[in-house]
């Protein structure tokens, strides 16, 4: 029987969001994922002793927690504990834009009195300033509270019978209630860190560390590294990179990480992992024996010997999954390559499926490795992903998929369970690299870091304060203090997620927040050398456009004949949605089975378009029982299509509380792609009325795609001069 190892290894990390020359934290996510996730996830462990793993911990993170252990607080928090009936307008005004910024489906719909909050605000169609008059002071009471309640790790009102009494209460807070949990919330930051310690200290949990402010290594060692993927990216103006700062960044993760939890680390996971040959000696120097990075940088390190063809199958597993060496001169460390696939179906699928039916699937894809490897009895399979932001997409906090995995993974025979440093140790690696190519674990490139307008211009705008500094420090009239603080925030903004901002490769609410946060720690460079900043300084670099909806609309009336064939014109008015990433703080890496979804209508008929990833959609569609769509306006209807990859699958119109319609209610065909129809009178449609919708597929009770992966589609049914009114406008 084959057996293989798991290297689950979790990446806490936010970005550092104080302004230590002014004292102010506008971002409330360290303190709010900590009594979620950092906290959860350490719980959860602490419930399956057999359970081991990895978890790296950012220094710059630790440094704000025991910040706010120590009495810091962020903007968020100071408006939580002002009394509601004394907000000031702005005050107010920033509740009601700042205090639903959570995913809503799993983390304000499940309570009761948050969700009626946010009905009143209608954030979908309203300012702050129009629906400031409609919040009462118990209102706004209720929604310092839930705010902030609503992030609290679901295991601690299992844990706490008076916090889960409190939660219970719903509605109708004091000013003591609301004081009792925000100093309830204090006291559960000042338990991570030593929850994490104590799970080291018994041998469960290697943890690791990243470089001290989260840097792109390869980009501050040399930016023309870039070019090694991407050789045709435009640089920044100034392309030399700064080595004394990159060792400065692993210097100070090592003394931080030994100070914090009693031992120097000896992994570590490279900011993005990002990696390249010339940071090996580098790590090497000061202690770390080994790194983890992606599968796709051991493709391009092997000449594309190990990769992925066009169905997702791995070529030559039994080089993915195993330990490697990387060697330079005298230098050697340890690595491993996450498999970015079983990564991603925790991260970005598995909310879908009940956490049982997703812990089950996770370990037959680990007992299929084991079975392609069989050969090898040192196999392990390295999982690395986020271990804060996808568990707010789960319905409980992913509690009963995580639970489901450990308990279920310490009971099977043919997994086992690792810390990655270990593993190494007890099955050397027979064989090394012979380099290490440049890239991270998102397309093996540093695209989202460098190369857009915005990326470059940034690295300039941090390479000519850098370089004033430098000018600054060699006059000698300067202080020691003051030099030490403005290098501070130099190495700050040399973290990489104000350039994960930049760009068109993500966007959200904050991107201007974000832009002027960096220019704030370079004008800090200034301002602690008693300089004025340069006017270049106060412009934003930023230049994000709104927030773009899921989808455009269809243009005109479909000519649809549905038989499965992909004729181009018949669909060339319809929207169009291109299957991809929809989440901002997390990157996807591999592909569903839906590559496009097209949608719209003739003057009777709803009509969708699925093209499949890879091949035809009769093929690719084989292993899917189920195609769903799933209705949210018009409610509780859905469409089930029974065997999608038939050429005429059946289809089912489900209302609740009718007996389901088929038969020539709804049409279906599968060949090159998917087409469905369905009369806009069964789905009990008129004029005006909106429709918001989904594409899932289904295998058992698991999710094997989503379109769009968060949120809805949304289009409006027609009236009958939907063309003649289109063209006026």
């Amino acid at each position: 029987m084959s057996q293989v190892a798991l290297a689950l290894m979790w990446h806490q990390h936010q970005p550092y969001y104080p302004d230590d020359a002014t004292g102010e934290n506008p971002m409330p996510w360290v303190r709010l994922h900590a009594v979620k996730d950092y906290l959860g996830m350490a719980l959860h462990l602490e419930e399956v002793p057999e359970f081991q793993c990895t978890i790296n911990l950012v220094p710059s993170l630790l440094n704000q927690l025991e910040a706010y252990v120590e009495g810091a607080t962020d903007k968020h928090l100071t408006v939580s504990r002002m009394p509601a009936d004394g907000l000031s307008r702005d005050d107010l005004l920033y509740v009601l834009d700042n205090f639903f910024m959570a995913f809503a489906d799993a983390m304000i719909r499940p309570h009761p009195r948050y969700h009626e909050l946010y009905m009143l605000r209608s954030s979908w169609s309203s300012t702050g300033e129009q629906a400031r008059t409609r919040f009462r002071a118990r209102d706004l009471r209720d929604l310092q509270v839930w705010s902030n309640l609503a992030w609290f790790h679901p295991l601690l009102f299992e844990k706490d019978p008076e916090l889960a009494e409190f939660k219970a209460k719903d509605r109708n807070y004091t000013e003591q209630d609301k004081d009792w949990l925000l100093d309830k919330q204090r006291e559960l930051l000042g338990q991570v860190i030593p929850l994490h310690r104590k799970l080291a200290e018994r041998g469960q949990v290697e943890l690791t560390t990243t470089p001290y402010y989260h840097p792109i290594l390869p980009l501050l060692l040399d930016k023309k590294l870039a070019r090694e993927a991407m050789p045709e990216v435009a640089l920044p103006s100034y392309r030399e990179g700064y080595p004394e700062d990159a060792e400065v960044h692993v210097r100070r993760a090592v003394e931080s990480h030994e100070r914090r939890f009693g031992s120097a680390p000896r992994g570590m996971w490279p900011s993005e992992g990002s990696v390249c040959q010339a940071l090996i000696p580098l790590l090497a120097k000061h202690g770390i024996e080994w790194i983890a990075t992606d599968e796709e940088i051991l493709g391009c390190s092997t000449g594309g010997v190990v990769g992925r063809d066009g169905r997702g199958h791995v070529r030559r597993p039994d080089l993915l999954y195993r330990g490697w060496h990387v060697r330079e001169g005298d230098s050697q460390l340890g690595i491993v390559f996450r498999d970015h696939s079983m990564s991603d179906q925790v991260g970005f699928h598995y909310q879908r499926s009940p956490g049982p039916i997703a812990a089950a699937d996770f370990l037959g894809k680990l007992h299929a490795i084991g079975d392609a490897c069989r050969h090898n009895p040192s196999t392990v399979v390295p999982v690395v992903l986020d271990g804060e932001n996808c568990w707010e997409y789960f319905p409980d906090g992913g509690v009963s998929f995580l639970r489901s995995l450990y308990q279920e993974t310490v009971r099977d025979p043919r997994v086992r369970p690792v810390k990655i440093g270990d593993h190494l140790r007890e099955n050397r690696p027979v064989d090394t690299l012979q380099r290490l190519f440049a890239g991270s674990w998102i397309s093996h490139n540093f695209a989202i870091w460098i190369g857009h307008p915005e990326d470059n211009s940034g690295w300039d705008a941090l390479h000519e304060t850098r370089e004033f500094l430098v000018r600054e420090q060699q006059t000698g009239r300067h202080d020691e203090a003051s030099l030490a603080k403005a290098w501070e925030e130099i190495y700050i903004a040399e973290g990489s997620d104000w350039f994960w901002w930049y760009g068109d490769d993500h966007s959200c609410a904050q991107d201007a927040l974000f832009d002027h946060l960096f220019r704030k720690h370079l004008r800090n460079v200034y301002a602690f050398l008693g300089c004025d900043p340069p006017g270049s300084l106060f412009a934003p670099i930023s230049k994000a456009a709104p927030t773009r909806a899921a989808n455009d609309q269809p243009r005109s009336f479909l000519n649809v004949k549905v038989d499965g064939r992909a004729t181009y014109f018949e669909w060339i008015d319809g929207a169009r949605y291109v299957c991809g990433n929809d989440r901002g703080t997390m990157t996807l890496v591999t592909r569903g089975l839906m590559h496009v979804v097209w949608f719209g209508f003739d003057a009777d008929r709803f009509l969708v378009r699925i093209d499949a990833d890879g091949g035809p959609a009769a093929e690719r569609l084989a292993e899917v029982d189920r195609l769903r769509i799933g209705f949210v306006d018009p409610a509780e209807r859905e469409i089930i299509v029974i065997q999608p990859c038939l050429e005429r699958p059946i289809g089912y119109l489900n209302h609740a509380g009718h007996e389901p319609a088929n038969g020539d209610t709804v049409s279906a065909a599968t060949g090159a792609i998917f087409e469905l129809a369905v009369p806009f009178d069964r789905l009990g449609l008129k004029p005006g009325d909106p429709i918001r919708f989904y594409v899932e597929l289904l295998k058992g009770e698991a999710s094997l795609d989503r379109a769009p992966r968060e949120g809805v589609f949304e289009l409006t049914t027609p009236s009958p001069d939907f063309e003649r009114v289109l063209w006026q406008v």
